[in-house]
């Protein structure tokens, strides 16, 4: 799927407003709230491309609550309930590169 960054913005939002778009449900809450559950084989996954921030191991300078998705070329959408944000974040480089900019990002709306 090839998907332009304000089409994932989209995608991340109707997730941060718990499956709802436009005051209509379009996902069921009840399935977010499975997919944000850890799965028994890693800890840091909820279902398919749900990556948890569990303990905030994974990201440690965003609220345990926040989860992102990671497509190919580390194109990635950021949800984070505790502060009511979506971010896309394309092309970023691996390593502690998400985690910089979400501590730089999320410093900045304090």
């Amino acid at each position: 799927m090839f998907i332009n960054a304000y089409d994932m913005a989209r995608f991340g939002y109707l997730f941060l407003r718990d499956g709802r778009w436009k005051g209509r449900a379009i996902v069921s809450e009840k399935w977010i709230q499975m997919a944000r559950t850890p799965g028994p084989a890693n800890a840091n996954y909820g279902f398919a491309n749900w990556f948890l921030n569990t303990a905030r191991k994974p990201l440690p300078a965003a609220p345990e609550s926040a989860v992102y998705f990671v497509g190919n070329g580390n194109n990635i959408v950021y949800i984070d309930w505790d502060n009511d944000v979506v971010a896309v974040v394309r092309w970023i480089r691996g390593g502690d590169a998400l985690n910089e900019f979400l501590a730089k990002m999320l410093t900045s709306i304090k």
